[in-house]
């Protein structure tokens, strides 16, 4: 595969001269309940200088006649429409990633059943703005829980601890949906390539701006309403059921396969991943296969971390258990 050349980005669109463009990737699926007001929420934005790129895997309500009408109400060049690959949301956002039309400054993800609070592209700019442009950068924040009819129900856990690739490894910080890189951090993604088995199109990104020596940086402000209903492919699944189903996968074997795959996918960037993350990967490595005693050893050379001490003390379990 070619190399994505950011230095190539489109300057077609009139834009204002102080502002950089930002490339929405927006994937839809069976969306038609809450898109269209997603997508009113993108002309609500304080920072105008966006465009959608909106990707449907073969949905078979409304969801295209939607995408359609708001491509035909907007301005020209605003929306464009494309096909998915049809193979689930993870391999959607990869192929909205490295697809060399979309060409911006930024890049933001986004879901179809969220709402985006009116600053967020605006305050992910203006963070993004003070990184140089040659280095990964990757801004994501907090969300505000709402229900099916947008009634505020809370808001994701709150992280402490700060981004770095020690965290990455076993902990994903970083929704999706709050997600904005910069053309440096797509580079990195488009370098591994959209036919790649990760686990989760967010935390593979995490991964790879950390590792690659690229800066995050976590927003403690929502930036957006985190719509929770039955038919999410994700939800923040905080309830006590939710959290002893997870923590029942991760004892069955999913996490350690998780880790696999990961681990398997860096290989990818190695020689782009930092002579410190390298160290960090090859000590994490070691902790899980070696005998409990050097597991331990290494897990605490790893500098590997998770965000609270429960997590944390869960981690030693599952080590000492060759669960990671």
């Amino acid at each position: 595969m070619t190399r994505f050349d950011a230095s190539t980005a489109d300057t077609s669109m009139v834009k204002d001269e102080l502002s950089s463009q930002v490339a929405i990737l927006l994937c839809t699926y069976q969306g038609q309940a809450y898109l269209a007001e997603q997508l009113d929420s993108f002309t609500g934005q304080t920072y105008n200088n966006w465009r959608v790129w909106a990707s449907d895997d073969n949905s078979q309500d409304n969801t295209a006649a939607i995408l359609q009408a708001y491509q035909q109400k907007w301005l020209p060049g605003s929306l464009t429409i494309c096909c998915g690959p049809n193979q689930g949301f993870v391999a959607n956002f990869l192929s909205l990633t490295c697809n060399v039309k979309i060409k911006a400054d930024y890049y933001a993800y986004a879901d179809q059943d969220d709402i985006w609070e009116p600053d967020k592209l605006e305050g992910a700019v203006q963070w993004l703005k003070t990184i140089p442009a040659d280095i990964p950068a990757l801004y994501c924040s907090r969300t505000r829980l709402v229900d099916a009819r947008n009634n505020e129900i809370g808001f994701s856990p709150l992280f402490s601890k700060p981004p770095s690739f020690a965290n990455a490894l076993t902990q994903n910080i970083a929704s999706g949906n709050t997600m904005v890189f910069n053309n440096a951090a797509r580079s990195l993604l488009y370098e591994a390539g959209e036919k790649i088995p990760v686990v989760i199109h967010d935390w593979w990104v995490y991964m790879v701006v950390t590792g690659c020596g690229g800066h995050v940086f976590y927003d403690p402000t929502p930036t957006l309403r985190y719509r929770q209903h039955d038919s999410n492919l994700i939800g923040m699944n905080a309830t006590l059921a939710a959290r002893y189903n997870r923590l029942r996968s991760y004892w069955q074997g999913s996490f350690q396969d998780w880790s696999d795959r990961n681990i398997k996918c860096l290989q990818r960037l190695r020689h782009r991943i930092t002579p410190k993350n390298l160290e960090i990967l090859e000590q994490f490595t070691k902790a899980r296969t070696m005998p409990l005693f050097q597991r331990l050893i290494h897990l605490k050379k790893s500098g590997i971390y998770r965000q609270t001490l429960s997590d944390n003390l869960g981690l030693i379990a599952a080590t000492i258990f060759k669960k990671i």
